[in-house]
């Protein structure tokens, strides 16, 4: 995960003339965040750090957190925005707008998106590439709200959520309330808003289906070739991420890749790597990520990462930290809230 970090992060010109617009120049974010002027214009990006210094700065400079999630939400035109953003716009109706946000945050970490539809909720969690690094609360809002903002631009209707989830304090609650139309909770476990699921039938008034007859094939393109870029040992790892519960095997893991077993086995060993390893390195990395998630009980994180009994789980932790997961989830939680 933390490769995703080490990317260059793009930051639309549209960011910079919505942050016009609200009469804060793209000067006072670089001198607040101590950062060159150069920052606006560098078409390489910015790295993680002076990605959330910037928006680090954005709060700073207007004063509530509340006020800046609302105000730059209202603020941007869609015009000015990349690609994604405009085949986000521009899709057949909200529930497409949705998950084609959820694709392409992949071109752009550090965040990514979680969208899953049960009975007649849509939830939406936001989570960080990094576990140790979450991104500033008014970024989190601005993401939330930005994705109520294309529905309620795109249906043409003042759409209104169920219920919106912050893991921290977000300034004036009851604007939030108002904006996002729902009971706003700070001190959450879990930074997500719940929308209505029969929303997401709602056409696009916006819907373009030329522009994102171009649109698609190119952006589509980028996420395979970012992709790629991954390391073979990036790749497995990842595969084996995604399907830990099912305990998958180096037959699963090579068959998602395209190869034969013998081919992978032969390539993880020139870069002097087994599956073996990077199995566990796998399951430890995934133990720490479900441990920092309270609502999950012991039991539920070792089957989750591919443990048929607590005690088996519970060994290979003490191999990996020494520990046990229970002592280390303590210490974990103590050390966050000092």
């Amino acid at each position: 995960m933390e490769s995703h970090l080490a990317e260059r992060i793009k930051i639309s010109p549209g960011f910079w003339e919505g942050l016009r617009q609200l009469g804060i120049s793209a000067q006072d974010i670089a001198r607040k965040a101590r950062l060159p002027l150069t920052v606006m214009t560098d078409s390489a990006g910015v790295t993680a750090d002076h990605y959330f210094a910037i928006w680090e700065a954005y709060s700073d400079l207007i004063g509530n957190t509340a006020e800046g999630i609302i105000k730059l939400a209202a603020a941007f035109e869609t015009a000015k925005y990349p690609p994604a953003v405009l085949a986000i716009y521009h899709a057949r109706d909200y529930r497409d707008a949705l998950y084609r946000m959820a694709r392409y945050k992949q071109l752009c970490p550090p965040e990514r998106l979680r969208i899953a539809e049960n009975g007649e909720d849509c939830s939406i969690e936001l989570e960080w590439l990094s576990s140790d690094r979450p991104g500033p609360p008014v970024l989190i809002g601005i993401t939330l709200a930005a994705l109520l903002e294309f529905g309620r631009r795109g249906t043409g209707r003042l759409l209104a959520a169920r219920s919106v989830e912050f893991t921290h304090s977000m300034g004036n609650i009851q604007a939030l309330e108002a904006y996002f139309g729902c009971r706003v909770r700070v001190g959450a476990e879990r930074n997500r808003m719940t929308l209505f699921r029969s929303d997401l039938d709602l056409p696009f008034v916006s819907y373009n289906e030329e522009l994102l007859e171009v649109l698609t094939p190119a952006l589509d393109q980028s996420l395979n070739e970012q992709q790629r870029k991954l390391s073979l040992i990036e790749k497995v790892k990842q595969i084996i991420k995604n399907g830990l519960s099912g305990r998958p095997d180096i037959q699963t893991v090579a068959y998602g890749l395209g190869m034969s077993g013998r081919t992978l086995q032969r390539r993880l060993a020139d870069e002097g790597a087994t599956f073996k390893h990077l199995l566990a390195q796998a399951r430890h990395e995934q133990a720490k990520a479900y441990l920092a998630d309270p609502s999950l009980d012991i039991k539920e994180v070792a089957f989750l990462i591919g443990y048929e009994d607590q005690n088996s789980f519970y060994r290979a932790f003490r191999l990996w930290e020494g520990d046990t997961p229970s002592h280390w989830r303590s210490l974990a939680y103590r050390s966050e809230s000092s």
